[in-house]
């Protein structure tokens, strides 16, 4: 289980997050919902180790993990641009973090993961061979082999469009599913949040303004700001949100 407690964060100034508590449960797949500025992304970046926190304490599985090291803490992210090597072909770039950790996974673990996002028949294509699609789960794939202990998304979907898109939604709750994999996404698409995640954490301004399931935040929104956000957003009327997300959100 990852806990945050208290978390705090400030820039000069300017408060970014506040006294934010949160517990994701091993195998949750949650999103940081939110508009721009709110604070999700720097949340998930203190979650990472990649920016320090002013107040608070990280804990996972009761280890504290607030003052140690990002490359230390086992989480690893897929940026929303992929950040991959375009001199490499793919199966050089999925394979680029086990240089220095030989023995990681074995080659029929590798193999695996290659198989179950289903990109061996572009393993040696260069990056600029490759769809948006493509690349997404080269990058997927490259971070799974190195087992992380917790999966970070950022805006991992805001590239993509259409079948793609939705194809990359279910690759993602597979893998959470298929690995027992916690996974924390950042969006600012209410939809995107709805349709894709166990629990979504909605912030505003640095606060906390709901944390629930998909069915809550849509049945029994605690606030005006989550119910303008939420179905201005998605431009619609609450009445036509089952027709949207289906029965299992009644």
């Amino acid at each position: 289980m990852l806990k945050l407690q208290n978390i705090s964060k400030q820039f000069d100034d300017k408060l970014v997050l506040d006294n934010i508590n949160l517990e994701i449960k091993t195998g949750e797949i949650v999103s940081l919902l939110g508009p721009s500025g709110s604070g999700k992304t720097t949340l998930l970046n203190i979650i990472l180790g990649l920016t320090s926190m002013n107040h608070g304490k990280i804990m996972f599985n009761d280890t504290d993990l607030s003052n140690v090291p990002m490359k230390e803490r086992g989480f690893n992210i897929v940026f929303q641009d992929y950040a991959l090597f375009p001199h490499l072909n793919a199966y050089e770039n999925i394979v680029y973090g086990l240089r220095n950790k030989k023995g990681l996974v074995s080659e029929k673990e590798l193999q695996e993961y290659i198989d179950f996002l289903e990109l061996k028949p572009h393993l040696t294509k260069k990056m600029g061979e490759l769809s948006g699609g493509q690349k997404q789960r080269v990058a997927l794939a490259r971070t799974l082999v190195m087992k992380p202990k917790v999966l970070l998304l950022d805006e991992p979907l805001s590239a993509l469009d259409g079948v793609i898109k939705e194809s990359i939604k279910q690759r993602i709750k597979s893998i959470a599913r298929e690995f027992k994999l916690t996974t924390i996404i950042v969006t600012h698409d209410p939809e995107e949040a709805l349709t894709m995640s166990d629990k979504i954490l909605i912030i505003n301004k640095g606060n906390i303004s709901q944390f629930g399931t998909p069915q809550e935040i849509i049945n029994q929104p605690t606030n005006d700001f989550i119910k303008e956000f939420i179905l201005k957003q998605l431009q619609i009327k609450r009445e036509n949100i089952l027709n949207l997300f289906g029965e299992k959100y009644a």
